[in-house]
């Protein structure tokens, strides 16, 4: 522990102290991806983040979308959604706004993300919504063994077009800056203390928060493995020494994250935070109570008798 940044050391002894409170969120339920898929690392670092931040089982709810990143909605101890194909960003800020008591965090990957929920995607950002949104991006569709995704990088063969995709890449980051959001982030699944890191600032945020998670995917494909990554990966914390970057600037972050290929930015992004929550700008602003606790039996005989 000697040799690790101060940060990371004191993430670890807290992590220690805690240990009682990391297994309350641990599973019965055996994980069931392939032999080094990223989702290890990322469940690991959620786990991690929520015990830091002191938040309790019973107090998050996790939305899963359909795909590999689903098959951790039985594997972690909280409570847990897992959602129609395309549709958890849809999902997800309904549950947040209904009790704004909850740590809501979704999860979905890049094909549901950008390909049958991108209108979702898009207004959940718009809106700002308060909720943590995190995208497996492994550049592929993983559960329907290796079909090309949004985010497939162009001519390389998959499962589904076997002759190389046809159709340009999708930058995730461009199109999520392109909203007008108020927190963009970006790690790697290979990088377990930076993501939690990551997810501990996200679940902090007054509103809608993307984070990217570049993701290995070593059954399907085989273009991007981890070690392709590693030397391509710069922090952004590196950047604001080196090229004075500065993360409220939008137009910084939407020319740092247009490389794919060479330099793959992680960290804040972006963000803005002087943005109001989607709810903090409707007559509940001021509100002393949660939807959920004002949903009871009314009686609605007088109102009936209008009808009769």
């Amino acid at each position: 522990m000697s040799q690790l940044p101060n940060h990371l050391q004191t993430q670890l002894q807290n992590l220690v102290q805690k240990a009682d409170q990391y297994n309350t969120f641990t599973s019965p339920n055996k994980m069931t991806w392939c032999s080094g898929c990223g989702n290890f690392g990322i469940f690991s670092a959620i786990n991690r983040a929520l015990v830091l931040e002191s938040i309790l089982p019973h107090n998050v709810l996790m939305c899963f979308d359909v795909g590999c990143n689903g098959n951790g909605s039985d594997k972690i101890n909280t409570y847990t959604i897992h959602g129609l194909h395309g549709r958890v960003t849809a999902l997800a800020p309904a549950c947040g706004m209904a009790n704004g008591k909850m740590t809501v965090i979704a999860t979905g990957g890049d094909g549901s993300t950008f390909s049958e929920g991108i209108n979702h995607l898009i207004h959940a950002v718009r809106n700002n919504y308060k909720m943590v949104f995190i995208c497996h991006n492994n550049n592929n569709y993983g559960l329907t063994t290796g079909q090309a995704s949004s985010t497939t990088k162009p001519n390389n063969p998959m499962n589904s077009s076997p002759m190389g995709n046809l159709s340009s890449q999708l930058n995730p980051l461009q199109l999520v800056l392109s909203l007008n959001p108020s927190w963009v982030g970006r790690s790697f699944s290979g990088n377990i203390n930076h993501m939690t890191e990551m997810i501990r600032q996200a679940v902090n945020h007054k509103g809608f928060a993307y984070l990217e998670i570049m993701q290995a995917c070593p059954t399907y494909n085989k273009f991007t493995p981890q070690e392709w990554y590693w030397d391509k990966i710069v922090d952004v914390e590196d950047l604001k020494n080196s090229e004075n970057y500065d993360n409220t600037d939008i137009w910084q972050a939407r020319k740092l994250v247009d490389d794919l290929d060479k330099k793959l930015a992680i960290g804040l992004i972006y963000q803005n935070p002087n943005m109001l929550d989607y709810l903090s700008k409707t007559n509940r602003a001021n509100s002393q109570t949660e939807l959920v606790e004002e949903v009871k039996q009314y009686d609605i005989s007088k109102l009936l008798t209008e009808f009769m």
